[in-house]
C-alpha cells in the first residue's frame, strides 16, 4: 500500500548494487514505473489524489505512516520523500540522510507538494475548493476563452 511516484527529491545521481540488483539513484528528478524509479517515495503523490480515490489512498496514507511514520512524519506532517531500498549512508548524497530500518530521508517540506495534500484531503472531505473554484467568475471566463467546454463550465 506504499505508492507514490512524482517528481520529487532523491537521495543523490549514482548508482548501488542493492541485493545484487544494480540501480541508479537521482537527486530531484521526475520518477514514473516505466523510466525512473529508484525507490524514491512522494507521500504528496498518494495523499493528494485522495479527492479521487480514497478507497486506495486512505490505505496508503495509514500504510506510509504505520510503517516509516516514526521518520516521515514529522512536525509539518510527512516529508517531500524517502526511499527505503537506499539503507546507507553516503559521501555522495546531495541531501537528506540515513534513518535506521527506514532508510533514505529527505529532510526538506517542500510548499508545492504539501498544498495538493491540504486541498485534497479538505476537497475530499467537503468539496470546498472545487466548490470556490466553479462560481470563481474569472476562472470560469479564462477557462472557456481558452476553449474549454462542458463539464462544469456547461
Amino acid at each position: 500500500d506504499c505508492w507514490g511516484l512524482t517528481a520529487c527529491d532523491g537521495p543523490g545521481d549514482f548508482k548501488l548494487t542493492v541485493d545484487e540488483v544494480p540501480r541508479s539513484f537521482f537527486s530531484y528528478s521526475a520518477r514514473g514505473p516505466d523510466d525512473r524509479d529508484d525507490g524514491t517515495i512522494a507521500p504528496t503523490a498518494a495523499l493528494g489524489s485522495i479527492a479521487f480515490a480514497p478507497e486506495i489512498v486512505l490505505p496508503a496514507a495509514g500504510a506510509l505512516h504505520e510503517l516509516y511514520g516514526r521518520g516521515i512524519y514529522q512536525r509539518y506532517g510527512f516529508i517531500d520523500s524517502f526511499n527505503p531500498t537506499l539503507t546507507t549512508a553516503r559521501q555522495d548524497m546531495r541531501h537528506g540522510h540515513v534513518d535506521p530500518g527506514i532508510g533514505w530521508v529527505d529532510r526538506d517540506y517542500i510548499g508545492i507538494d504539501q498544498g495538493p495534500i491540504v486541498g485534497g484531503i479538505e476537497n475530499w472531505r467537503s468539496g470546498l475548493i472545487w466548490r470556490t473554484m466553479h462560481r470563481n467568475p474569472h476562472l470560469r471566463r479564462g477557462l472557456q476563452r481558452a476553449g474549454f467546454t462542458g463539464g462544469w463550465l456547461a
